[in-house]
């Protein structure tokens, strides 16, 4: 039997080693779900690379957290919580507000990363729209199981199903807003700094963003009840309060929202 080399013993100790801790610090893959075309939160630029606040966001937390390899899955908004379901995503970061419903079937950051306003979105010559209840009586779009239509939907029973609410499934913000314009509808109801960017970037020269918002909502990070879940949650949320403590999330809201949007 031939003796090792003593000169080259070191060297595969060494090599070993490497292989062995270059194994260990290989981060595991997350996918995160999101939309394609809500800027400036979550939107394809012009080279098609997603991008925008939620995005940004994301990837702060994955500085602080090397253990894991964040991506991104885009897709409509009626696929994000069914690609979650099936664990084909483990997070969503899609501006998403808690409601009960949604809180029986996942799990939310505990830190909010954003105050929404919920706004309405008229043509100017509906001056006097001002509140949900100057919709009575018109004719309102109403994206399926979006919070903004489940405002609605609240208000309606409470009153009497006075708003006529015109459901879809999800329709490009830019189709619903030609459709206020035109007339096919008379109101939706969404974000203000969103439908201030589609308005601006489309051209829409006849709407008007409604200035009082009708209700307020904190943004969660959203995860599978599962033990992967309940995981992400905990580290997120520990990076969460770190990006706010230290002004990340009030800089990344000025950048692309020109205001500081972050829960107090």
């Amino acid at each position: 039997m031939k003796k090792l080399n003593h000169a080259v013993l070191p060297l595969l100790l060494a090599a070993f080693a490497f292989g062995t801790s270059f194994a260990a610090s290989a981060p595991k893959t997350i996918y995160v779900g999101t939309q394609p075309d809500y800027p400036p939160f979550a939107y394809n630029d012009e080279k098609g690379v997603i991008t925008g606040y939620d995005i940004e966001v994301v990837k702060a937390i994955n500085k602080l957290l090397p253990e894991y390899k964040f991506e991104f899955v885009v897709g409509a908004w009626e696929s994000i919580f069914l690609s979650l379901e099936a664990n084909r995503t483990q997070i969503v970061a899609d501006e998403i507000a808690k409601n009960p419903e949604r809180e029986q079937k996942y799990l939310f950051s505990d830190e909010p990363y954003f105050r929404a306003e919920s706004v309405i979105i008229v043509r100017k010559d509906r001056p006097k729209v001002s509140s949900l209840k100057d919709l009575e009586g018109l004719n309102v779009f109403a994206t399926n199981g979006d919070s903004y239509t489940q405002l609605l939907e609240a208000y309606n029973a409470a009153n009497g199903n006075k708003i006529k609410l015109k459901y879809s499934d999800s329709v490009p913000i830019p189709s619903i807003f030609q459709d206020i314009e035109s007339g096919r509808i008379d109101a939706y109801v969404n974000d203000p700094v969103m439908s201030a960017a589609v308005i601006k970037e489309s051209g829409f020269k006849n709407l008007r963003v409604v200035k009082d918002p009708v209700q307020f909502d904190n943004i969660h990070l959203v995860f599978r009840q599962d033990d992967q879940g309940r995981e992400l949650k905990a580290k997120i949320d520990v990076a969460l309060k770190k990006l706010k403590a230290d002004g990340t999330l009030a800089q990344l809201s000025k950048k692309w929202t020109q205001d500081d949007y972050i829960p107090r």
